[in-house]
């Protein structure tokens, strides 16, 4: 990776602004089809939301933890004649997580280990409440059926209402059930309060509350049981750094420490990226960073005045919460699992002071990723690096967070000893990195919401920002702005999107392969990243 751009551009040549997760698969996709690429990122290294974090001699991702469907990936590496299982060490989690979920009475919490065996993931809700325990395979099947019809939906652009009445789409109907959200779906399987929580909390990977977020969303924990969660060696950012290495081998650049100025344009079409002050005149323009926030800031005034983004209306779109993250290396190891997520004892509160009320709740809910117990390159021997991720209000709520950000910081602490048992933690702290939303807002993020657009019915398909800009030529999107919206596996889907229509308007064959994954075919998630089969979990 070089870190300055020279004064040259290319003749058919695509300029992608943002070395983040889409942006490289992107670039993967396009350089494998034969498309002239470059990469301009604005830091000294590639990830963008899932870029490293250094701390002393921990390490950390900076965001995205979990790393689900790795066949969606897979598939992109494939298209370079690459293997993911080859290009990246994968692991997968058993315990997938461990959920300590607080009870509305005051009572003791219940604790589950999720398993991706599902015979025994039942077993184990059965004891909690045995009728829900028999309905977990049938809410499994149920969700299978429902991503195999919602996938064709999800992996092509939706820009009308048109799109949606195709025979597949509308086959997918039935399954998505638009008049429900998650929690109301789920109610008609679940009736413990706890059971439920365990199927509804991954809403939060939205950024969203469950009673909130459309019931199309219960394909999230399906994913998780079908096809497991992984952690690659060196965290998530490894996959970034591999993207990367494949990007520079198929003759594609990816140039760090090169912030783009904004796009420029002749009318209404993209022709380049300014860079340093120097005009680098491009064909096509990618654009990976946070979706509104570009939109506002790299699309001058006078291009989106007569668009429908004309001035700041893009401020306007409901956004998903912000997080607050500390970043912890600590002395001495931590006897939970990889993941922990403590689940608050007063959750619709909890919910309700992230999105509705704009304030910390006294009993938050907590994500802890332990990753050394999995990793041992994140931390010296005998030592831990920790990820705290805190819910909070994105910063369209009045919460100052230049007083604030102690009291979080506090908070988490409390509950990390208290409700997930780690103890005597501040005092084995060695090195510590924290961010607030004020501090995501400064990473080019609108409001600090760090999983951009919410996802909401009037924000979902050809109501979010489309991969082709609407009002626009040659100029596009990939990431969660834009459709299928947020999480790894569906930026990646969108840089499929998004790749292909790039190679339909330059004329060129594309790479990738359409539809060709476990939930298309079939084949109920046996094949791993590598193309190996996995032996058969036992019951």
């Amino acid at each position: 990776m070089i870190a300055s751009p020279p004064a040259t551009a290319s003749e058919g040549s695509v300029a992608i602004v943002g070395a983040g997760p889409g942006g490289l698969a992107s670039a993967i996709l396009l350089a494998a089809s034969g498309v002239r690429v470059t990469v301009y990122e604005a830091r000294d290294r590639v990830g963008g939301r899932s870029e490293r974090v250094s701390v002393g001699d921990y390490g950390f991702d900076r965001g995205p933890t979990f790393f689900l469907m790795p066949y969606v990936l897979d598939e992109i590496f494939r298209a370079a004649g690459r293997s993911l299982g080859d290009e990246v060490d994968l692991r997968p989690l058993d315990p997938m997580y461990r959920l300590i979920i607080g009870s509305e009475s005051g009572g003791e919490p219940t604790t589950i280990d999720a398993t991706r065996d599902t015979r025994e993931m039942a077993r184990r809700l059965a004891k909690i409440d045995p009728s829900d325990g028999a309905n977990f395979e049938r809410f499994i099947a149920d969700n299978r059926a429902k991503l195999s019809a919602a996938e064709p939906i999800l992996r092509r652009p939706i820009r009308s209402p048109l799109d949606l009445v195709r025979p597949d789409a509308m086959r997918a109907l039935p399954h998505i059930k638009p008049h429900l959200t998650v929690q109301q779906l789920l109610s008609k399987y679940f009736k413990n309060p706890a059971v439920q929580r365990a199927v509804s909390f991954q809403s939060k990977y939205l950024g969203m509350s469950p009673y909130d977020c459309p019931s199309l969303f219960t394909i999230l924990p399906f994913i998780e049981y079908e096809y497991g969660i992984w952690h690659p060696i060196g965290g998530c950012n490894a996959l970034m750094t591999a993207m990367a290495r494949v990007v520079e081998d198929l003759g594609g650049e990816v140039r760090v420490s090169s912030p783009v100025e904004r796009v420029t344009f002749t009318g209404r079409r993209a022709d380049g990226v300014m860079v340093g002050g120097e005009r680098l005149p491009h064909d096509h323009v990618v654009v990976n960073a946070d979706a509104a926030w570009a939109i506002k800031h790299l699309i001058p005034d006078e291009v989106r005045r007569s668009t429908k983004y004309a001035g700041d209306r893009i401020d306007s779109r409901r956004y998903s919460c912000s997080t607050f993250m500390m970043y912890l290396g600590v002395d001495g190891t931590v006897d939970l699992p990889h993941h922990t997520i403590y689940i608050s004892e007063k959750y619709r509160d909890n919910l309700a002071d992230i999105g509705e009320r704009g304030r910390l709740s006294d009993d938050a809910s907590i994500y802890l990723c332990n990753a050394s117990v999995t990793d041992e390159t994140l931390a010296p021997p005998g030592k831990s690096s920790l990820y705290v991720l805190l819910p909070t209000p994105n910063l369209t709520a009045d919460l100052d967070w230049a007083v604030h950000r102690d009291a979080a910081e506090r908070l988490c602490l409390e509950q990390l000893e208290r409700r997930l048992g780690v103890p005597d933690l501040e005092r084995r702290i060695e090195a510590k990195e924290i961010v607030s939303p004020r501090d995501w807002a400064g990473m080019n993020i609108n409001f600090g919401a760090t999983f951009n657009l919410a996802h909401n019915l009037g924000q979902m398909l050809h109501y979010r920002p489309h991969h082709k800009l609407e009002g626009f030529d040659s100029l596009w999107l990939v990431g969660g702005g834009t459709h299928p919206g947020s999480g790894l596996p569906v930026i990646f889907l969108s840089s499929q999107i998004t790749s292909r229509l790039v190679c339909d308007a330059l004329g060129h064959r594309y790479a990738g392969e359409v539809g060709d994954g476990p939930a298309a075919s079939g084949d109920g998630g046996s094949r791993e990243p590598s193309g190996r089969e996995t032996p058969a979990i036992p019951a």
